[in-house]
């Protein structure tokens, strides 16, 4: 049986590794394991940041919903609560860009909100 080397796989993996490490800075572009490195917590970061976006969104979402609720004389909470009992299925990313783009049309979601408080 041959004796087997790993010269060819070996430079296949390492011309794969620093294709993907292209733009880094200083070694993190130009030496392999520190480019293997930068390269897996890259990965990461993405990993993590993919589901944080999710997050960072829905904050944002109510900060605005909140800013525009409290214009018409009433709380985030308090608002919420009151779509929950009309039986409104908004979501926050269409409640957000609504008081964003059409506050009067927000102002009425607000009026329904308000009445099935009562």
């Amino acid at each position: 049986m041959s004796r087997v080397r790993f010269a060819v796989a070996r430079h296949k993996r390492h011309k794969k590794v620093m294709k993907e490490a292209r733009g880094k800075f200083g070694g993190r572009r130009k030496l392999y394991t520190v480019a293997d490195d930068a390269n897996k917590k890259a990965l990461q970061y993405q990993y993590r940041d993919r589901r944080n976006k999710k997050r960072d969104f829905r904050v944002l979402w109510i900060t605005r919903i909140n800013a525009a609720v409290r214009e018409n004389g009433m709380t985030y909470s308090s608002f919420i609560n009151g779509l929950t009992k009309a039986g409104v299925e908004l979501d926050r990313k269409v409640l957000a860009d609504m008081a964003v783009r059409d506050p009067q049309a927000f102002g009425k979601v607000v009026e329904v909100a308000r009445t099935a408080l009562r």
